[in-house]
């Protein structure tokens, strides 16, 4: 039985009406004090179980168990993010069936990185403004020099967060909030919170059928993998915009740049420059010997018939994307912006 293909807009930019688009402000009236409070707990708490894991470890040891767990969520929060959120919802580099939709789209959840729509809107906005007055968590705002730099990189890292400015997504992602089956899942936000802190710890416990096996499962599989796919993700804002190679043109002050060292931690994300020269390619790794586990998942998905007309690279594409030559970011480097 062929299944229910289900499309998601090709849009990398604000993906409104252009009459809408103008009207529409950046950004949506301020969050709830709740929310605000709420989202400083998940953005500091993990980051402090990050701080503490290597002297816990020292003290418990890391078993196999706690690492097999934190792995496992891992690979799946992380794949819903990048295949899901990202490729995915953001920029329609496939079309999928209904419910690999829904499934990509409650495995991202699991991240705990906000809402599939909150989370499409700030990151259309990134691409339509990149690097430039209007993006969200751009590390270059503060100015180029050593001090502006750094306090930039802080800033696009995680101070975005703290300070937050909600993209609007009436403007950046109508179509998700004209989708029932992705509203339906920004309404189980708590739960699927919940789930992604206590399954790590109902796991342990009943593997190693004991209370501490459940509380270190929670502190690794829970808090530490939380912690570390944050900050996997949030170096793709960073660090993906001041360092590493740039063999892709892209747009006047966009300084998205491909960092080798992330690549298998981000699935693939980390060929920046590649994805904001093309941003609807299914693959981002589409040079000679870049890895992209991402790019593979979406091509597991196309062979078992989940996912359909997906956005491969093609030796057309990539030559009208070629960059004269192949220029590293620096510190320094301040000519093209």
């Amino acid at each position: 039985m062929t299944p229910q293909i289900a499309t998601v807009g090709d849009r990398s930019e604000a993906p409104a009406p252009a009459s809408r688009s103008r009207s529409a402000a950046l950004i949506e009236a301020p969050q709830p004090t709740v929310a605000v409070i709420a989202l400083w707990a998940f953005v500091v708490i993990p980051f402090l179980a990050l701080l503490a894991a290597v002297p816990v470890a020292w003290g418990w040891g890391l078993s196999y168990v706690d690492l097999s767990i934190l792995a496992v969520g891992y690979v799946l929060a992380g794949f819903g993010i990048t295949v899901g959120f990202h490729r995915y919802l953001t920029h329609g580099a496939f079309r999928a069936s209904r419910s690999l939709r829904i499934g990509l789209v409650v495995a991202g959840s699991l991240a705990i990185e906000g809402s599939a729509t909150q989370w499409v809107a700030d990151h259309r906005r990134h691409h339509a403004f990149s690097d430039r007055e209007g993006d969200p968590h751009s590390p270059w705002r503060y100015g180029q020099s050593i001090r502006g730099l750094a306090k930039g990189l802080l800033f696009a890292h995680c101070g975005w967060l703290l300070k937050r400015e909600p993209s609007n997504r009436a403007r950046f992602a109508p179509d998700l909030l004209g989708d029932p089956d992705i509203q339906r899942v920004d309404r189980l936000a708590l739960p699927l919170i919940g789930f992604s802190l206590l399954a790590p710890a109902v796991a342990g416990g009943l593997i190693t059928w004991s209370w501490q096996g459940a509380l270190t499962a929670l502190f690794w599989g829970g808090l530490i993998r939380i912690a570390l796919l944050h900050h996997v993700t949030w170096s793709i804002n960073s660090v993906c915009h001041v360092m590493g190679e740039r063999p892709f043109r892209t747009r006047n002050g966009d300084r998205a740049a491909n960092f080798w060292p992330l690549a298998l931690l981000s699935f693939g994300e980390s060929w920046h420059n590649s994805h904001h020269a093309d941003p609807t390619c299914a693959r981002h790794g589409v040079l000679r010997g870049q890895i992209d586990p991402s790019a593979r998942l979406i091509w597991l998905f196309e062979r078992l018939g989940w996912a359909q007309q997906v956005r491969w690279p093609t030796p057309h594409r990539l030559a009208a994307n070629r960059a004269t030559s192949s220029r590293r970011v620096t510190r320094s480097a301040s000519a093209d912006r």
